[in-house]
This record gives structure tokens, sequence and C-alpha cells, in this order.
């Protein structure tokens, strides 16, 4: 599971998203992996991944809150299952003990 730090545009489906895994971050984009993307106002989250025969995409959208996400663009920050959970929830990773 990979979160895509710095923000992305959420225009972007399936085949965006695929796109950024492949080129910009040099991944195998049919490994089943997770990759966590985040618009600018840290309101919207795309989930994408690859299950068996075909891509999924996954998005949740917070009214009130924000998804506390990491600044540093261009990077890959790999993360447990329970981390992105807590993401999902509006918690911080690396502020959770």
């Amino acid at each position: 599971m990979f979160i895509v730090l710095g923000t992305t545009d959420m225009r972007k489906a399936i085949k965006g998203l695929s796109i950024v895994v492949a080129d910009y971050l040099d991944l195998n984009v049919f490994f089943g992996n997770f990759f966590v993307f985040c618009n600018r106002n840290r309101i919207f989250v795309k989930i994408r991944y690859w299950d068996r025969n075909g891509f999924c995409l996954w998005q949740k959208r917070f009214e009130k809150h924000r998804f506390s996400w990491p600044e540093s663009e261009g990077e890959v920050l790999e993360l447990s299952h329970r981390q992105l959970r807590w993401i999902l929830d509006g918690l911080d990773p690396m502020q959770v003990k």
C-alpha cells in the first residue's frame, strides 16, 4: 500500500492515475498494491488498485474535515492497512501510537 505524497489532480480517473504510478513512480500498475492519492485541499482521496482482472478505483470525500497528508511531492510512502484506515478516519498515521 503506497501513499503518493503531495497533491494529485482528482480529475484523473483510472488511466491517468495508472500513468502516475507507472511513469512518475516507476512502479508496476498490475501488482495488487493500493496507491492512495489526495487533492490539494485535502478533502478528497482516491485509491487505485489492480484486482485479478481489472483496475478498481475507490474514493472518499470529507465534508467537514481534512485528511492529514504528507507535503513532499514526488515521493511514495509505504503504509500498512491499519495506517491507511487511520488516514481515512482523518487521523495522522505518524502521530498515532
